[in-house]
């Protein structure tokens, strides 16, 4: 079975290859690596897949590790909204975003967040970065030799292999989300994933948010947080 945590600690955590401790320990050393191997630093699945992001995770988002990072985005979001917050993303230079408590529907307790729901974001991230239609085959091939030489297994290379070839599964997608916390974390995941500066990208955006059922202020509130977390 694919370590689906694991999986999304090597795109959106502190679990970098050819580097011991995290990112924010050893930041220059990251941003060399970065230059000369996008993927060992990929902040977010998009990066891996060739979107257009142009922009790396702020604050301490990177030290909390993939699925904590975006439990954490999606509680900090959830709890604005229901504060009736007006939805803006943080000032500071450097956010601190806290991980999900405990006795949430955003904790990242394997009972709450099972392996099968990291899967459904990682999937998500996929399906978000593929929206814009751009990944032909050899494109695709590109991918699949980067994700070979992030040596995350043979069984998480054909996950992606399959994931890159077969139409998205938006139904699946959003059938894995049970929960009102569960619908917020893919969509913030998929929003982590993509910088929305085409049509396609947008559009898709908000037929997930439509599909999950999200309000309209919500999403304001995922999309003004995952900025904050975006620079």
């Amino acid at each position: 079975m694919i370590d689906a945590r694991k999986l999304l600690d090597q795109f959106l955590g502190s679990q970098v290859p050819g580097m011991q401790g995290s990112v924010r320990d050893k930041a220059s050393e990251a941003i060399n690596l970065a230059r000369d191997n996008p993927l060992a630093t990929s902040a977010i699945a998009g990066v891996l897949l060739g979107t257009k992001t142009g922009r790396d995770i702020a604050g301490n988002v990177l030290t909390l590790g993939g699925l904590a990072a975006i439990a954490g985005l999606g509680y900090q979001a959830y709890k604005n909204y229901q504060a009736g917050n007006a939805p803006q993303p943080a000032q500071q230079a450097e956010p601190q975003f806290l991980p999900p408590p405990s006795n949430s529907g955003f904790s990242t307790a394997p009972a709450i967040a099972s392996n099968d729901f990291a899967l459904s974001l990682v999937r998500a991230m996929i399906a978000a970065a593929r929206a814009d239609g751009h990944i032909d085959d050899a494109e695709r091939q590109h991918i699949l030799g980067k994700v070979h030489e992030a040596g995350v297994g043979a069984e998480a290379e054909a996950f992606f292999e399959r994931e890159l070839a077969n139409p998205v599964d938006l139904d699946a997608i959003v059938a894995s989300a049970q929960t009102e916390e569960q619908r917020v974390q893919v969509y913030a995941a998929s929003r982590l994933a993509i910088e929305p500066d085409s049509r396609a990208e947008r559009g898709y955006l908000d037929l997930l948010a439509g599909r999950l059922g999200l309000p309209d202020a919500l999403v304001d509130h995922i999309e003004a947080t995952v900025v904050s977390a975006k620079v």
